[in-house]
């Protein structure tokens, strides 16, 4: 009878310290989960060139950005309220055709979030915060 006590308590140890070691591999993931990243200066201006030409929205060409528009929004730097189909206000592409940058309306006015995208390397680069 003893040892099938100490079975018994074994199986329940063991279930113990795996869902422990489950526990802690999940919460490790969500801490190092990317999450996008705010422009500096630095690389901000390096996508820029002398001319930017706005290119229309409807374009079928522009990047497709509504996955970091998701991620955007689960961090809560973009809002939830805006429409969709009001949230890409402009698209701006340089002289090079590398970069794009996308200025995605917020609740207040004149308030942006550009993103900017590298067209080569087909993924976003980050954000950043405009006021007009």
């Amino acid at each position: 009878m003893a040892m099938h006590h100490y079975l018994r308590l074994s199986f329940i140890l063991l279930f113990v310290i795996t869902s422990f070691i489950c526990i802690y591999f999940i919460i490790k993931k969500r801490r190092n989960r990317k999450v996008p990243k705010l422009l500096s200066q630095e690389k901000y201006s390096l996508s820029m060139s002398e001319k930017m030409q706005e290119i229309p929205v409807s374009n079928g060409s522009v990047f497709n950005i509504w996955p970091y528009i998701s991620e955007l929004k689960a961090v809560k730097i973009l809002s939830n309220k805006v429409k969709e189909s009001e949230l890409i206000h402009k698209v701006y592409r340089n002289s090079t055709e590398d970069f794009e940058h996308i200025l995605l309306a917020t609740e207040k006015e004149n308030h942006f979030v550009k993103v900017v995208v590298d067209r080569n390397k087909k993924k976003p680069m980050g954000y950043l915060f405009l006021e007009l």
